[in-house]
């Protein structure tokens, strides 16, 4: 009954000639991303604010095919779906401790009467409420709930058209469940749930591990479609499945080194303040100096960091290991304050800051750092005999190059767009919004959730990311807004016409019938433009009754005889 009814809402034929879709011959001068381009050139989306877009009848109808496979994979594995409010008071979000620990992507706002409003960036609050009020028993568990909604988030840079946007359409999905196990069992569920969706919207991905971020819990993957122009560094290994965004990523530090300690000197290096110069100063790799970074933490004050002076820092995992907060570059006033010296500093006898070590000064031995001191560094500078950090964890950045932990093979980079992720989220939100329910032996519990969310219109724009050419689009026929185009571009024989028209019409496929008083050449080119899997001509070899049939993807054509245009689009992938 649901593919029936969303058949007679999205597979219509229609006639171009009455069809709302501008298609522009120049790129948007505002446009960077191929997607971007595309979209606004094909007559899919118009810009409407900055990250605010609205979607032409062709770009809704692509929208609505990525939902209908949402929503068919999402009740495979025992969803229901519910609908939650845009628009939400504070109270919950007090409850949940966010109102206060998320800045400025979330708009805040008063009702008429006075009343702190938000719109919501992100759902678990509202689920929480909902479920806490009706769901009691462990009787009542698992249970899958999901949603498709509009969510708006104020990013300070929108980007890429549909890929960083403000406004935009999410299938997020909440689980509940009496224990681990019974959520992993989802998760799980989910995990493969994710690969179906992005199978069938025609999107190559990889699933790497990732970080919670605002949304908490300690278990999350990602699942990232390859592309040049993405936003995230992805860490995967040349020997082993090891794939993860490079938030999270491991690598392996080198062994302990069984080099002797040597004394601590003092040496002149005039003017050397970056690591790359005093490298090269005194003759040494960069793997040998201590770099110094300082941050100011809203939990700890000033932390200074150090790390060997050829690694990168993690900013992720240094604000897992401070607790989170907020978290920005120390000023100079604030640096000199604790006693250390900007381009020149040292851990040691540093006064009123957090320091930090990663792990890699455990390893390494008799490192050039700064002497707190202009114009000076100190050589054979060792952790834990000539200063002692208040933590030593892996803060550094996993990169190209480094060795992976699992199997000794190298790492490499790549870069990504964010599709899907999932979370376990634990009890973050049922516990601290008293969302209970009564175990075996009568006890409250609170309730231990997942959370499960894919943008729709980033899965849209990065389908195009990966399937489009010099022409147009590519579209995968599972997502296309139409199955084809019949280009007319001979109206002359009109009994030819009318049997092609009612052919094209009557088949299981949906086409869009391109009858405008336009040349040819200008309908194949919007044709290849907006890409369409199937591009049907008839022209001048109708006369011999045959039209021409081509195939956007790889580019080949066919004559097909008109009698035998039923049979040949019954088997059509």
């Amino acid at each position: 009954m649901c593919a029936f009814r969303v058949r007679q809402i999205i597979m219509i034929s229609g006639s171009l000639k009455s069809y709302l879709a501008p298609t522009l011959r120049a790129f948007p001068a505002d446009a960077e991303l191929q997607s971007h381009k595309l979209l606004v050139r094909a007559g899919y989306i118009r810009n409407v604010g900055s990250g605010i877009y609205s979607l032409l009848p062709l770009g809704y109808r692509t929208a609505r095919k990525i939902e209908e496979i949402l929503r068919q994979e999402m009740n495979a594995v025992e969803g229901q779906e519910v609908y939650l409010p845009v628009t939400q008071p504070n109270e919950l979000w007090r409850e949940s401790g966010r109102w206060d620990e998320i800045g400025d992507e979330m708009v805040r706002f008063k009702d008429r009467a006075g009343r702190d409003m938000c719109l919501a960036m992100t759902h678990e609050e509202t689920i929480v409420h909902l479920v806490r009020n009706d769901v009691k028993s462990y009787r009542q568990l698992p249970l899958l709930l999901y949603q498709l909604q509009t969510k708006f988030r104020d990013e300070p840079r929108p980007r890429g058209g549909l890929i960083r946007v403000r406004e935009f359409t999410m299938k997020d999905a909440y689980s509940f469940h009496s224990s681990e196990k019974s959520l992993e069992e989802t998760y799980q569920r989910l995990y493969k749930a994710y690969e179906k969706i992005f199978d069938r919207c025609g999107v190559k991905y990889v699933i790497v591990e990732s970080d919670p971020g605002m949304m908490g819990g300690k278990v999350a993957h990602e699942y990232i479609a390859p592309a040049d122009c993405g936003e995230d560094t992805i860490i995967r290994c040349t020997g082993c499945e090891y794939s993860a965004n490079r938030q999270v990523a491991r690598f392996k530090r080198d062994e302990l080194s069984d080099t002797d300690l040597l004394e601590i000197e003092e040496i002149e290096t005039p003017g050397k303040e970056t690591i790359a110069d005093v490298a090269e100063f005194l003759g040494i790799p960069e793997s040998q100096t201590a770099k110094a970074v300082f941050f100011h933490s809203s939990i700890k004050g000033l932390v200074f960091c150090v790390l060997r002076g050829d690694y990168e820092i993690n900013e992720t995992q240094l604000l897992a290991l401070l607790g989170g907060g907020e978290l920005r570059p120390a000023q100079d006033d604030e640096i000199t304050a604790c006693g250390a010296v900007a381009g020149y500093a040292s851990p040691i006898d540093v006064k009123n800051a957090f320091v930090v070590a990663d792990t890699s000064l455990e390893c390494g031995r008799n490192f050039v750092s700064g002497a707190n001191k202009p114009g000076y560094h100190l050589k054979n500078v060792n952790m834990g005999r000539d200063f002692k950090p208040d933590a030593v964890a892996e803060i550094a950045a996993a990169a190209e190059g480094h060795i992976c932990t699992e199997c000794g093979e190298a790492l490499y980079e790549m870069r990504g767009i964010e599709i899907g992720n999932i979370f376990q989220l634990g009890t973050r939100y049922s516990g601290s919004m008293g969302g209970l329910y009564q175990d075996q032996s009568g006890t409250e519990q609170p309730y231990i959730m997942g959370c499960y969310g894919i943008g729709v219109g980033r899965l849209f724009a990065s389908v195009i990311e990966q399937s489009h050419d010099d022409y147009g689009i590519i579209w995968p026929r599972s997502i296309s807004p139409f199955d084809g185009v019949l280009i007319v571009a001979k109206d002359d024989l009109q009994e030819e016409l009318a049997k092609v028209k009612k052919i094209v019409e009557n088949s299981t496929l949906d086409f869009l019938i391109d009858d405008r008083d336009l040349r040819a050449g200008v309908k194949f080119k919007d044709a290849d433009l907006m890409g369409f899997p199937v591009r049907i001509t008839f022209g001048k070899k109708a006369a011999e009754g045959k039209i021409e049939v081509k195939d956007r993807r790889t580019g080949e054509s066919q004559d097909v005889l008109i009698d035998e245009l039923e049979k040949f689009l019954e088997q059509v992938d």
